[in-house]
């Protein structure tokens, strides 16, 4: 079939409306693009559909024997979307995410997605990228946002979908690294606060720190992204944190550094070739779009 479908669309709602101006306002469309499109259609399928008059149109026999099959069509795709929308209303979505995903990507789509289907219950599991990538895979979760994972199973599909910049940031104590460009190997004359040595973000910064030829061994170990800026504004050393989650910088040095700190990647993680229920699609889609 090469005629446009959005041809047989027009053509439907004309039939069903008898009148080019009833459909254009149905089809939020003007009445000059709907006469055009029939026009267009009676060209293509050579035969005349409709019978002009003052009080609108009817349609012709060619006509009649068209509609007939087009109906049965736009209707099944009707009761679809009229299904979709009640899947929409009712049902719960599972997600897995680590900290800084949630924190940096989710919360505003989740803001948006509660606003648009307010019935959907979801439910967010706080996650390592490796916890999460298995619940995935396990089927306990619907999909999961991770973090530069190391690896992924073949069973599942990744994409990425935003990078994480990250600040060094210390309190007013360490004043000192304030208003100028610190070299990077300052940095270990002041104690140092990152996650533990078992997360992927420890990991990256004993990379980093290696290529600029030093050692990585922060003083404080903490074990999420959330506890480390309680930390340095307790003047407990300079911290790692993602920029979004800083918060209020009153009270909070920004530290430039000579070289940029490494970024990390958000990635969408769902099983291979799985069709997702309604509500788990429209919010991947959501994020997706972001």
């Amino acid at each position: 079939m090469n005629t446009n479908c959005d041809y047989y669309r027009i053509f439907y709602y004309v039939a069903k409306c008898g009148s080019i101006t009833g459909a254009a306002e149905m089809l939020l469309s003007s009445q000059p693009n709907v006469t055009r499109a029939i026009k267009n259609l009676e060209s293509e399928l050579e035969c005349t559909l409709f019978f002009r008059n003052s009080r609108g149109v009817t349609l012709t026999p060619q006509g009649e024997v068209l509609y007939r099959r087009v109906c049965k069509a736009f209707e099944l795709i009707e009761t679809g979307e009229r299904e979709l929308r009640k899947s929409l209303e009712h049902g719960t979505v599972n997600v897995g995410t680590t900290e800084i995903s949630l924190h940096c990507f989710l919360l505003p789509v989740l803001k948006e997605y509660r606003r648009i289907y307010p019935g959907i219950r979801i439910k967010i599991t706080n996650q390592s990228s490796a916890q999460a990538m298995a619940d995935v895979k396990n089927g306990i979760t619907d999909f999961a946002l991770v973090t530069s994972p190391d690896s992924v199973p073949a069973s599942l599909d990744i994409r990425q979908i935003a990078a994480v910049k990250e600040a060094a940031v210390g309190s007013i104590v360490f004043s000192s690294l304030k208003g100028r460009t610190a070299d990077i190997k300052e940095l270990k004359d002041y104690p140092l606060i990152s996650l533990g040595q078992t997360s992927r973000t420890y990991f990256r910064y004993a990379e980093f720190f290696a290529s600029c030829g030093l050692e990585f061994a922060p003083d404080i170990e903490a074990s999420t992204t959330d506890q480390i800026m309680p930390m340095v504004r307790a003047d407990l050393g300079i911290g790692f944190v993602p920029e979004k989650m800083i918060g209020d910088e009153s009270q909070i040095i920004k530290i430039k550094l000579n070289r940029p700190l490494p970024e990390c990647d958000i990635c969408f993680v769902k099983r291979s070739g799985e069709q997702l229920p309604a509500a788990a699609k429209e919010l991947e889609n959501m994020i997706l779009r972001k």
